[in-house]
């Protein structure tokens, strides 16, 4: 909190609020920001050799998107890039560290965060921060450079044959991990389609793989073919 009121950031709307915490995480966890906004999402962002500390201008120019990224001192040159999308209620964070294959993905529900917004107070503007801060930092920011993913594969065998190692959801109210209900936003600008986890049947098949499910149970909606 002490990092969000030193900057005295204005909110649009709860995404804003999210988004903040989310960059305010990073900062406290020691790293540095070198890009946000269009600026953070120009090509071979993570490899620019530029690693000069920048401010927060218009951290906050796209209406349901953002995008940060970091350096940090401690890990050498290596840069994070970390995109946020607002979607059906739920921001979705994707972090991913230069020289990693995977991104590192987080499911958090906005409703279960945000409080006033008409207040000048911006510890009321927040609740369940603390948790929010925790989970950033345990679910995202400690396993970018894929200590604890290693530790955690070889802690159990079993999951390098049945793939359940990579399968995890967490019960907090609030967040859900690498599991996302909505699309996967890739850091890198691709949209995964989501698995369909409503099975069809004969009077109401469901949609193929590859294309997103109806808006509805059995109403109309969007797809997208892979």
């Amino acid at each position: 909190m002490a990092i969000i009121r030193a900057a005295r950031p204005s909110f649009r709307n709860d995404h804003d609020k999210i988004a903040f915490a989310v960059h305010a995480s990073f900062l406290s966890s020691g790293f540095f920001l070198t890009a946000t906004g269009r600026d953070a999402l120009g090509d071979n962002v993570l490899y620019s050799p530029s690693t000069d500390e920048v401010g927060t201008d218009n951290w906050n120019e796209f209406e349901d998107h953002y995008a940060f990224v970091y350096t940090n001192p401690e890990k050498g040159s290596n840069k994070v890039l970390v995109k946020c999308l607002v979607m059906y209620g739920k921001f979705l964070v994707d972090a991913l560290a230069s020289g990693s294959s995977e991104p590192v993905h987080l499911e958090i529900d906005i409703d279960t965060y945000v409080g006033e917004n008409g207040s000048g107070n911006y510890s009321a503007k927040y609740k369940n921060l603390e948790k929010l801060v925790s989970s950033l930092d345990k679910d995202v920011i400690s396993l970018l450079y894929g200590s604890s993913s290693k530790s955690s594969s070889s802690s159990n065998p079993a999951s390098l044959e049945t793939g359940e190692g990579s399968r995890r959801d967490i019960n907090d109210a609030g967040v859900r991990i690498n599991e996302p209900l909505g699309p996967h936003f890739h850091p890198l600008g691709v949209i995964i389609p989501p698995i369909n986890l409503v099975r069809g049947s004969v009077a109401f098949p469901g949609p193929p793989a590859g294309m997103y499910p109806t808006s509805g149970v059995f109403g109309g909606g969007y797809m997208l073919v892979a």
